[in-house]
């Protein structure tokens, strides 16, 4: 596979029920996190990046902007949506959330060296984001992708296509999910 194709994903639609405001709008040092995102995947060696939001829609410089008309329906429309945005000479995408903002470009880097055609970010051996796909897959990810599940239907479908890519040290999966979550970031 071509790495050099490799596109950027940021799943950034969600109104964040539980932290009372989009994710995709909340700062940290300064910076909202649906940039750090965007800044997470082009460094990590991802171009062009595509974000997909939907509660909140706001410009974002060095990214392609989609918008899910079905945000609410979960993660899966999103996913699909951002699929169906990749352009065509994207060989592979690597999928992030918005809602993870001490990922860091080195995992990305490490899951498009992985050499595998889905390649999922590992922390303390568990599975978390982000994840990387090749294009033979899209179609099926998308297929498979309903409510707030996302890409989980097919990596359950196909572990035995799955390379492991270890990241600790680079970084964390913790996410933001609640006011506390928030809180604790801005502690950080």
């Amino acid at each position: 596979m071509k790495r050099s194709s490799v596109a950027g994903l940021l799943l950034a639609a969600g109104r964040g029920a539980r932290l009372g405001t989009p994710k995709a709008l909340v700062e940290y040092e300064g910076e909202r996190l649906v940039d750090r995102g965007v800044r997470l995947l082009e460094t990590g060696g991802c171009h062009p990046v595509v974000v997909v939001l939907g509660a909140a829609t706001v410009p974002v410089r060095g990214a392609v902007v989609v918008r899910n008309p079905d945000w609410r329906t979960g993660m899966g429309s999103s996913l699909r949506v951002g699929l169906a945005a990749l352009p065509p000479d994207a060989a592979a995408v690597v999928v992030a959330l918005v809602d993870q903002p001490f990922v860091s470009p080195a995992a990305v880097a490490a899951l498009i060296a992985s050499g595998g055609e889905v390649a999922v970010a590992t922390y303390g051996g568990a599975r978390r984001n982000p994840v990387l796909f090749g294009r033979d897959h899209f179609a099926e990810v998308a297929g498979l992708a309903v409510g707030d599940v996302g890409a989980r239907p097919f990596l359950k479908a196909y572990p035995e296509l799955i390379t492991d890519v270890p990241c600790d040290g680079l970084g964390s999966p913790a996410d933001i999910d609640t006011p506390e979550d928030l809180e604790l970031l801005k502690g950080l």
